[in-house]
């Protein structure tokens, strides 16, 4: 489904990525773990197209999307569920879910069934102001905003991070769910290694920008989370 072949990465003249390769099955989650600022968000980032810079080649479905725009690789499966959440909070949620339908393939209007399956709080709510929600409910809503554009690829960083513990559970099984229901292929960066072994198939860890470990998630071993998490 996604793979990439020796990137380098670069914001201005600082490299970030150094010859990373790796691939992520169709239909599985990869998890991408390792302390912070060894450059896993830069990963995420390099495959929509949106560092200042990048060398090497970045397979979907086969196809070489490398020389793509932001806007092409959204339209052709990658979205993206950045850190921080990034919905616009003078929008209204039903308007903010809608933005994801610019990049849909289909064409289609409205905002996704799925989304009130998973997030019954947002479509009960769909004229309030994205900025008055909780963390958890703007993770949420970033979430939708990324399933209306009709993804192959979800490519999220750190969905659950600093969100209150009985929502942390739901944008849990709803990653799981997403996978399994709608066989979504997602790259999921996240350091909470729980919940990388039970949602992952597989994992890489990064370390300085480069590719140290990867491979089935049952090969993560707590001697590879000491070496290469442990502060």
């Amino acid at each position: 489904m996604l793979e990439m072949q020796n990137i380098d990465s670069y914001y201005g003249r600082s490299q970030v990525i150094h010859g990373l390769s790796f691939s992520a099955d169709d239909k599985s989650i990869v998890t991408i773990i390792g302390r912070n600022g060894v450059g896993k968000t830069t990963l995420l980032r390099t495959i929509l197209g949106l560092t200042d810079r990048a060398e090497g080649v970045i397979l979907l479905d086969g196809g070489d999307i490398s020389g793509l725009g932001t806007y092409e690789r959204a339209r052709a499966g990658i979205a993206y569920v950045p850190q921080g959440r990034h919905i616009i909070p003078d929008f209204t949620i039903r308007d903010n879910i809608l933005m994801g339908r610019f990049a849909a393939r289909s064409g289609a209007q409205g905002i996704p069934e799925i989304v009130g399956e998973l997030f019954p709080y947002l479509m009960e709510n769909l004229d309030r102001q994205g900025g008055v929600l909780s963390g958890g409910q703007q993770q949420q809503l970033a979430i939708a905003r990324a399933l209306a554009a009709e993804p192959k690829v979800l490519l999220m960083d750190e969905p659950t991070e600093g969100i209150q513990p009985n929502i942390v559970e739901q944008i849990e099984a709803s990653i799981i769910r997403l996978n399994e229901e709608l066989g979504l292929t997602i790259l999921l960066v996240e350091q909470n290694v729980g919940f990388a072994r039970r949602a992952g198939h597989a994992f890489a860890m990064m370390e300085n920008g480069r590719a140290v470990a990867a491979g089935r998630i049952g090969e993560l071993s707590d001697d590879l989370v000491a070496r290469h998490m442990a502060i």
